[in-house]
């Protein structure tokens, strides 16, 4: 793992991760993590998918990792589609300095920003990968926006959103009768909550600018941008809250591939597995199954 860095639209200094294949490179796949968590988080993956012939390249966003240091959860600006920019940045000069198909792979948080990027910026890549993810339409967003968007008015905006986490990840935790909603793995529970990057508390600002970019999400104005030629896959665990255990995915694939008109998604949903299938007993034909979608659009 190479860690680097670029200066975004606005002077910001995005940090990010690097991972060559020793051979001649057969494509790039972009990751853009997950909630509270940082690409490092990725390394055995995207080490996996590197040696199988792939570039990997991953950013820490807005609010994590090296790009915003201290756990806060907060940085100054609308942070959800300002990361969105920072994708778009960092695979359009990895596309045009390699010239090979991108593939975007977005994991939970971040897969709502993959569902947006299709939106904004699917000429940039030739398919997506969307893991951990879900059918956000509900009265969960409305709410989540009201709640944070109050909480910023009263100067609250840098502060943990106690109430949104309680809702959320204090929720998920609580129905599961060993681990925690991450995986169904103990093991894998611990380095999550160990990992220097991950398991801390999001701030107010950026729930709010969260919800927000939720709600440009499945309207036709914005999914009639998305090109409907290019491939989607979607990946799950059947027992992962975020999902609805397995019925928001369902939704999801119904929404692309029904009321969008993609015509190759492929839902694959994993029994026994929580939020994390790269990090569950479905590892192994998580990992497969990504490839083998990046091989299929590479033809290689």
């Amino acid at each position: 793992m190479d860690i680097k860095s670029f200066k975004s639209f606005d002077g910001k200094e995005i940090f990010f991760a690097e991972w060559l294949p020793k051979g001649e490179p057969k494509g790039i796949l972009q990751i853009s993590h997950g909630m509270a968590e940082g690409i490092a988080r990725y390394e055995k993956f995207a080490e996996f998918i590197a040696e199988n012939g792939y570039i990997v390249i991953g950013d820490d966003h807005r609010a994590h990792g090296r790009t915003d240091e201290g756990r806060t959860g907060y940085c100054d600006g609308d942070i959800f589609n300002d990361t969105l920019k920072d994708l778009d940045i960092l695979g359009r000069t990895y596309k045009e300095k390699y010239r090979l198909p991108l593939v975007i792979f977005g994991h939970s948080y971040g897969s709502f920003l993959t569902q947006r990027y299709i939106e904004l910026y699917g000429e940039n890549v030739e398919g997506a990968v969307i893991g951990g993810s879900a059918y956000m339409k509900d009265i969960t967003v409305p709410a989540g926006k009201v709640i944070s968007t109050i909480s910023c008015l009263l100067g609250n905006g840098k502060k943990t959103a106690k109430l949104l986490k309680k809702a959320s990840f204090d929720v998920y935790n609580k129905k599961c009768e060993y681990g925690t909603f991450i995986s169904s793995i103990q093991e894998e529970c611990d380095i999550y909550n160990a990992h220097p990057d991950c398991n801390f508390d999001l701030s107010n600002a950026f729930y709010k600018y969260f919800f927000r970019g939720l709600s440009q999400l499945y309207k036709k104005k914005n999914y009639s941008q998305i090109d409907t030629e290019k491939p989607v896959l979607l990946i799950s665990g059947k027992d992962d809250p975020v999902g609805g255990y397995g019925k928001l995915v369902e939704k999801l694939e119904d929404f692309y591939r029904v009321k969008v008109g993609v015509k190759n998604v492929t839902a694959v949903i994993y029994d026994g597995v929580r939020h994390e299938y790269l990090n569950d007993i479905s590892r192994e034909d998580a990992y497969k199954t990504i490839l083998g979608f990046l091989n299929g659009i590479s033809g290689k």
